[in-house]
């Protein structure tokens, strides 16, 4: 349910800031997507054979860009990981 949560923020109207990147990274996971952090702090997301790389947060753990996190919405939207989908 945590999980759906999480996707669900994603997806939120109007666009949601301060999401946990953990949280989303352990839902994208918990939803079969391969994630592995690079060395230049990117994390590296495959779902559904699709793949995209986004920049971590640098302060915390939360992704406070909304242009972040409708890029993100959209690579879900390509994967198929909509809260619909769930």
């Amino acid at each position: 349910m945590k999980h759906k949560k999480v996707i669900e923020q994603v997806f939120a109207h109007p666009v949601s800031s301060n999401i946990d990147w953990k949280a989303l990274q352990h839902a994208l996971e918990h939803y079969g997507a391969e994630v592995e952090i690079t060395k230049a702090n990117k994390a590296k997301v495959i779902l559904n054979d699709k793949e995209a790389v986004f920049g971590l947060p640098h302060h915390g753990h939360e992704i406070d860009s909304k242009e972040e996190i409708v890029t993100i919405r959209h690579f879900l939207e390509e994967a198929g990981l909509t809260p619909a989908s769930l």
